[in-house]
């Protein structure tokens, strides 16, 4: 009975980033702050980490970061960006595969 209980609490922890939403945040950075942006996706804080990935992803850190200036800029949500921690574009490849797997269920 043990080790299905350890493996059901394996199951549950994801070794994959989630998308948080569909499109960036923006956020205003203040010069010098230092930032923990969430790279899991599991965090209520988003685009910040609240320190969620510590239970549901422990293979996945939060992006620690300091903004150089004082500045607004758009964060990544999905979590597929290429330029951590900031948009890319990369959640109009997200937005695509959901409406595909939407238009596939639709036929099925």
């Amino acid at each position: 009975m043990c080790c299905f209980v350890l493996q059901v609490q394996r199951c549950l922890q994801s070794t994959q980033p989630v998308p948080a939403a569909r499109l960036p945040y923006r956020v205003k950075l203040s010069a010098g702050k230092r930032y923990a942006w969430c790279a899991c996706g599991h965090s209520k804080k988003q685009p910040f980490c609240d320190g969620t990935h510590k239970a549901k992803a422990p293979s996945i850190s939060p992006l620690l970061f300091t903004a150089d200036k004082n500045k607004t800029v758009m964060l990544c949500a999905c979590k597929q960006t290429k330029n951590s921690p900031y948009c890319d574009g990369s959640h109009l490849k997200v937005i695509y595969r959901d409406v595909v797997k939407y238009v596939k269920g639709l036929f099925k």
